[in-house]
């Protein structure tokens, strides 16, 4: 009965959970780069405070925090971009994808084979985005489209695809 004992219990739980942080602290990180290069390494700028200020609500240590700006700020290193794209998912959902990315191409073909394993595409821009309002940084659904028993685990299956992507920052949908 080897690996059945309470330790090993234990050091699976905090391996997967290890997994997840380290998941949302790349996600992070890249944030904090693009803001950082942007503001050309001044964190009193706004939008690397605010990004700083979401990395801390996350619990992510302050020495990974400087380490990020730093790394930012210096010449040299890949330049990271935001990306959005537009997609209708199971039950005609609208979807816009953030991305953040130093290879457009890449990001766009990691995008397009998970909506493609879930039975979507991408849509052109525009075709979506009128659904969706941008406010403070975040888009909210103008109208919401409802979706049937049988669509919404299709659905959830899909965002979840997405956000396990480390190119993707957020998924937003109008369901219902």
């Amino acid at each position: 009965m080897s690996g059945h004992n309470k330790f090993s219990k234990i050091k699976r739980l905090k391996a997967k959970n290890d997994a997840q942080k380290s998941k949302v602290f790349s996600k992070m990180v890249k944030l904090i780069s693009v803001a950082s290069r942007k503001s050309k390494g001044d964190v009193n700028s706004p939008e690397l405070r605010s990004a700083i200020e979401k990395a801390r609500s996350i619990d992510m240590p302050n020495d990974s925090i400087d380490r990020a700006v730093k790394k930012a700020s210096e010449k040299g290193g890949a330049e990271m971009e935001s990306v959005t794209y537009e997609a209708y998912g199971p039950g005609g959902v609208a979807i816009i994808i953030e991305a953040l990315t130093d290879n457009r191409n890449k990001a766009a073909g990691e995008v397009k084979h998970i909506l493609s394993e879930n039975g979507s595409s991408l849509a052109a821009p525009g075709s979506a985005s009128w659904a969706f309002e941008k406010k403070d940084g975040e888009w909210t659904p103008k109208m919401t489209t409802p979706v049937s028993e049988e669509d919404e685990p299709k659905l959830e299956k899909l965002i979840d695809d997405l956000e396990e992507n480390d190119e993707v920052q957020d998924v937003y949908t109008n369901a219902e």
